[in-house]
């Protein structure tokens, strides 16, 4: 069975997460292979929603195996908080597996995040203030501390006053803050190390078994392309690569391994955050749409930012990301629309450009549109392209043809029953 990796062709909340739970259905193991509790996908299922952050969408599934993979930034009292939430909701407890080399974010992280987003004020870079670049950058620059050391009572101690060292002397001289409490730090470490020790593993052992024992596997990604610090819109960019070509080390599978990449897009475009957005809507325009969609950040609450949809960002997207398909969620949320915008090129400085231009180009770029007719009908009820008004199946089609990639998967609805095929 081949390994599917599903991933976000633009800023992040396109709906990852209801794919990703639908197909979960029958696969073996989800792995989430970056990011950090930053970002959250939201799961409605049998009536209920479910809003997970660190936790791979598979959990809801009895008999499927999560692996939070070394790729992640892992913050052990939030994943913890995300087990007791399904326990109150009734569910069993999931088969999760978490890396020995999967690094801790420590409470300083966060600390650190927040003060540099004051300190920046004006020029922050729209974090949520979790603690993920902090975290990130001390993996980088060799003082992080891995799962495997957190459970060796001797390495932590070592480590631990390796780390704060520099974290201290950060704090004091570029924040004037206090210095971490050292004793209150380890005896936390101490309960996050009881409670993280039967769910460790060797997550590169674990994958192999199940690919040699031709198990399904899918691969989750946190936010999208476009946030990648590589291929986005760096330096408005999370701290992790989010595409699926870093999966093979963010999990920690060969790179034959995946043979089928789902690049997730909504009908429209939306961002959270900081940074470029060319065909971002004015207030009105954007709030009508952003009310029917309940577009706000589901760790932050943040209002998202909505805009037509962006062709030339999300052929971007799509093509960092190596797609084979395309998903389009939230087409329903168009329903009303006489007519629908979309944003095949750029302008800039007098010239058209249909290439996804770095940040501080695109700062001063404006979009260039091509307008085409709306249903004005309900299609929440539709679950074949067959049902689909024909000016939705045109549109679709043209975002097919400008992307480059063809259509997978159709979603008009936030269950896993109103996603289908597009085409058999």
């Amino acid at each position: 069975m081949p390994v599917t990796a599903i991933v976000g062709a633009n800023w992040g909340d396109e709906g990852k997460g209801k794919l990703t739970h639908m197909l979960a259905r029958n696969a073996d193991l989800v792995v989430r292979f970056q990011g950090g509790k930053n970002a959250g996908h939201t799961v409605v299922d049998g009536g209920r929603s479910f809003v997970l952050h660190q936790l791979p969408c598979g959990v809801l599934w009895p008999g499927v195996q999560s692996l939070l993979g070394p790729g992640m930034a892992l913050d052990r009292d939030a994943l913890r908080g995300e087990f007791e939430a399904l326990a109150h909701m009734g569910l069993p407890t999931p088969d999760v597996r978490v890396s020995d080399r999967a690094q801790v974010l420590l409470p300083h992280h966060a600390q650190l995040d927040a003060l540099e987003e004051e300190r920046l004020g004006d020029r922050s870079f729209g974090s949520t203030r979790s603690g993920i670049a902090p975290c990130y950058g001390d993996k980088y620059r060799k003082l992080g501390l891995t799962v495997g050391e957190l459970l060796d009572s001797e390495r932590r101690r070592e480590r631990t006053a390796e780390v704060l060292q520099h974290t201290d002397l950060w704090l004091s001289a570029r924040h004037g803050a206090a210095p971490v409490d050292r004793a209150g730090l380890e005896h936390a470490m101490e309960r996050w190390a009881r409670w993280l020790e039967p769910r460790v593993c060797d997550s590169s052992e674990l994958l192999h078994q199940a690919l040699t024992q031709d198990k399904g596997i899918l691969l989750e990604a946190q936010l999208g392309a476009l946030r990648d610090p590589d291929h986005g819109i760096y330096p408005y960019s999370t701290s992790s690569s989010t595409l699926a070509g870093y999966a093979c080390v963010g999990a920690g599978l060969p790179p034959w391994a995946i043979e089928r990449v789902i690049a997730v897009t909504k009908a429209y475009s939306t961002c959270v955050g900081a940074g470029p957005f060319v065909s971002e809507l004015d207030a009105r325009e954007a709030a009508l749409l952003r009310d029917r969609g309940g577009e706000y950040g589901r760790t932050t609450g943040r209002p998202r930012r909505i805009g037509h949809f962006d062709a030339v960002a999300t052929r971007h997207g799509a093509r960092a990301q190596g797609a084979t398909e395309l998903a389009v969620t939230m087409l329903d949320i168009l329903d009303p629309e006489p007519s629908l915008k979309i944003c095949h090129a750029y302008e800039l400085d007098g010239a058209a450009s249909e290439r996804f231009l770095p940040a501080f180009k695109l700062q001063r770029a404006r979009p260039v549109y091509e307008t085409l007719p709306g249903w004005r009908c309900d299609t929440s009820e539709v679950r074949s392209r067959g049902q689909l008004p024909g000016e939705a199946r045109a549109y679709l089609e043209r975002i097919e043809a400008l992307v480059g990639v063809p259509l997978g998967w159709i979603s008009v609805g936030p269950t896993r029953e109103a996603s289908f095929r597009y085409r058999d």
